[in-house]
C-alpha cells in the first residue's frame, strides 16, 4: 500500500511538472530582450531569449531608422508593450506581446523625428529633434496624440540636429528631456504635465552645471530625483526640484547611458567600455563601483535591466553586440554567457521584457 502511495505521489509530481513546463514554453515564461537594427532604409527589431540567447524573431518596424546620439530608442511597458523609434520616418512603432512573441500593432506619427521614448502617467512620451509629444495610453494600447511642446535650449533657441538625447518621467507633474549642446554645458528641459498630458507650455530650460558637458542618459527614482550622466565631462549628476544639486566624477570615460534596479543605477561608459554602479540618496550621488563589469566587444551604446537580467548594446569593428549579465540583490553583475553578435553595425536601444508576472520597478 505504501509503495502504491509513493508511486502515485511521484506520478502526480511528474504530471504537475509536465503541466508547468508546458505553460512555461507556450505562455509568458521567457525573459525577452529587444533591440532595433536602426537601418536607414528598413528598420527592424530583433527579439532574443535572455536565457538561451536564441534569436526568436526579426520583425519589421514599418519605418526607417537612423537614430543617433540618443538614449532609450526602445522602451518596454509592463512586459507586454514595446515602443521603437523610426527616426527616418517620423513615427514610433508599437509591438504587443503575445505569449513569448511580439506582434506589430501600429505606428503613431510624431511632430518631429523621434529619438527617445518613455511610458508613465498612462501616457507614451516621445522626444524628437525639436519637440516632445504625449500619447494617451489606455489598457496597454497607445491612442491619440494629446499634447506637444517645442524643446528649448538654455540661453535661448531650439536644439540643433543630433542634440536631443532622452525623455523620461520624473513625476506625475513633470517630464524631463536632456539636450547636449557642446561646447556649452547643455540643458535639461522640465516639461509640465496635466493628468499625464503635455500642457503645451514652454519648457523650463535648466543649464547643466558650469564646467560640465552634455546631460545625456538618465534614470529616475520614485522620490522625484534623477541621476543624469554628463557624458562629455565624465561626470554624473543628481537633478532635483528643477536643478542640479550634486555632481561627482564618474571615474570612467564617457559615462553615457543609465538604468536603475531598486537603489542601484548602472551606467554604460562608452570610452572605458565598462559598466559602473551608482547609488543616489536624494541629496548625493555615490559611485559604488567604478567597474561593475567590462564590455570587451565594443563601446556601450544603451543599457536596460529587469527580471535579474541586464543587457547592453555595444558597437565595435563595424559590428553590434548584445551582452547580457545577471545581477543580484547587491547589484553585483555576472556575465550570462558570451556576447551575441546582432549582425548589424548600428543597433540602437535595448529593452528587457520580464515574464508578465514578474516585472520590476
Amino acid at each position: 500500500m505504501l509503495k502504491v502511495r509513493v508511486l502515485s505521489a511521484v506520478l502526480a509530481c511528474l504530471a504537475i511538472g509536465a503541466v508547468t513546463a508546458g505553460v512555461h514554453a507556450s505562455g509568458h515564461g521567457r525573459t525577452l530582450v529587444v533591440t532595433m537594427t536602426n537601418d536607414q532604409n528598413g528598420n527592424e527589431i530583433k527579439v532574443y531569449d535572455a536565457e538561451s540567447h536564441a534569436l526568436l524573431q526579426t520583425l519589421p518596424t514599418h519605418g526607417k531608422g537612423g537614430a543617433g546620439g540618443n538614449a532609450r530608442g526602445v522602451k518596454q511597458y509592463g512586459g507586454g508593450l514595446v515602443a521603437v523609434v523610426n527616426n527616418g520616418s517620423g513615427d514610433v512603432a508599437l509591438f504587443r506581446r503575445d505569449g513569448d512573441a511580439l506582434k506589430f500593432e501600429k505606428v503613431v506619427q510624431t511632430t518631429s523625428a523621434p529619438l527617445s521614448v518613455d511610458f508613465g502617467n498612462d501616457h507614451l512620451y516621445v522626444a524628437g529633434a525639436t519637440t516632445v509629444d504625449s500619447f494617451v495610453l489606455h489598457e496597454n494600447s497607445v491612442g491619440w496624440l494629446d499634447g506637444s511642446t517645442g524643446l528649448a535650449v538654455a540661453g535661448g533657441g531650439s536644439p540643433a540636429a543630433g542634440e536631443t538625447s532622452q525623455v523620461g518621467v520624473i513625476s506625475a507633474e513633470e517630464l524631463l528631456v536632456t539636450i547636449k549642446t557642446d561646447p556649452t554645458p547643455g540643458t535639461v528641459d522640465v516639461i509640465a504635465l496635466h493628468q499625464g498630458r503635455i500642457t503645451g507650455a514652454a519648457p523650463t530650460a535648466v543649464s547643466a552645471p558650469p564646467g560640465s558637458l552634455a546631460p545625456f542618459g538618465f534614470t529616475t527614482y520614485p522620490d522625484g530625483t534623477a541621476l543624469i550622466t554628463l557624458a562629455h565631462s565624465d561626470q554624473d549628476g543628481l537633478f532635483r526640484d528643477g536643478a542640479f544639486t550634486s555632481v561627482v566624477a564618474a571615474g570612467q570615460a564617457a559615462s553615457c547611458w543609465m538604468t536603475r534596479v531598486g537603489k542601484y543605477v548602472f551606467v554604460a561608459n562608452t570610452g572605458s567600455r565598462t559598466i559602473s554602479r551608482l547609488i543616489g540618496t536624494g541629496s548625493h550621488v555615490f559611485v559604488d563601483a567604478q567597474i561593475a563589469a567590462q564590455v570587451p566587444t565594443g563601446s556601450p551604446a544603451d543599457i536596460d535591466a529587469n527580471s535579474g537580467v541586464l543587457g547592453v548594446i555595444d558597437h565595435g569593428a563595424g559590428q553590434s553586440h548584445l551582452s547580457l549579465f545577471r545581477y543580484n540583490e547587491f547589484g553585483e553583475l555576472e556575465p550570462a554567457g558570451a556576447a551575441i553578435t546582432v549582425g548589424v553595425a548600428n543597433a540602437n536601444g535595448v529593452a528587457i521584457l520580464a515574464p508578465r508576472d514578474r516585472e520590476e520597478n
